[in-house]
């Protein structure tokens, strides 16, 4: 690998034990397959398909996942209120507003010296009605861009627009915007013409198998029945999506955005 680049894997949100023991199985072979220098997993519904626990996060991070970001689920399991402002690289999105526990953003330095910063934010279409991401994106690129030039955002929203509309604005700014948040991995990812790397949507690590991660029978019953059915992970094979991106480490500009699936052998 050229040592003028770095090579930076996003991980689309991981689903329960199955998407967990993905990363356990796939993830070694994917950093060397790679050289990657820092790995980023989306992990709001790494818990039992909600949430994220203290034991759950330590696991992803043991497993090599250098930092996990999270989304509208990142309170669904309670102790995430304690235990997220002790764990610099476990993120919530930063548009929260001031008070909420956690940080939004971060610096972290690979095992070969480079530093990277990290920044997660939720979108407000369809989504909870936080502060404006566009606003406190453009505040923390911005801030982090003094550290270094190899900056990532996760974009956790439901509209294809407004995450396309948010990689624009940032086209130049920063080396990577990628979407999560639906689960369905898109065809569109690309280098804009400013150098930013982009995909609307990384998909999600888990049993592909199901609807969106989780059992597809009782799936089924609740949009057949609309009675509140409690969705359960799907068991089964399990891949791991994402979005390898290279970038040139001096100016952080990327110069390859390669989408990842990778799929287990087995159950």
């Amino acid at each position: 690998m050229d040592k003028g680049k770095v090579h930076i894997l996003c991980i689309g949100d991981v689903v329960g034990q199955p998407g967990r023991r993905a990363i356990r199985r796939l993830l070694p072979s994917l950093r060397e397959q790679w050289d990657l220098d820092l790995v980023i997993a989306n992990g709001e519904n790494a818990a039992g398909g909600y949430g994220m626990t203290l034991e759950v996060a330590q696991e992803l991070l043991d497993l090599g996942i250098d930092v996990l970001t999270t989304g509208n689920h990142v309170w669904d399991k309670k102790e995430a209120l304690d235990f997220i402002t002790d764990m610099p690289m476990v993120l919530r999105p930063a548009n929260y507003p001031p008070g909420t526990p956690g940080r939004g953003h971060c610096l972290v330095r690979s095992s070969g010296g480079v530093l990277f910063g990290v920044v997660n934010l939720s979108g407000l279409v369809f989504m909870d009605p936080l502060d404006c991401p566009f606003r406190k994106g453009e505040e923390l690129v911005a801030e982090l861009l003094q550290s270094t030039p190899l900056v990532v955002v996760d974009f956790h929203a439901e509209a294809t627009s407004e995450k396309q509309a948010f990689a624009r604005l940032m086209d130049g700014r920063c080396t990577a915007v990628v979407g999560t948040h639906t689960h369905v991995a898109t065809a569109d990812a690309q280098i804009l013409p400013g150098g930013t790397a982009y995909i609307t949507d990384l998909g999600m690590t888990g049993v592909e198998d199901s609807i969106l991660g989780m059992e597809t029978g009782t799936a089924l019953r609740r949009f057949l029945t609309h009675l509140p059915v409690r969705l359960e992970v799907a068991r089964g094979v399990a891949s791991v999506r994402g979005l390898v991106i290279e970038a040139d480490a001096a100016t952080g500009r990327a110069c390859r955005a390669a989408p990842v699936f990778v799929k287990e052998a087995c159950a």
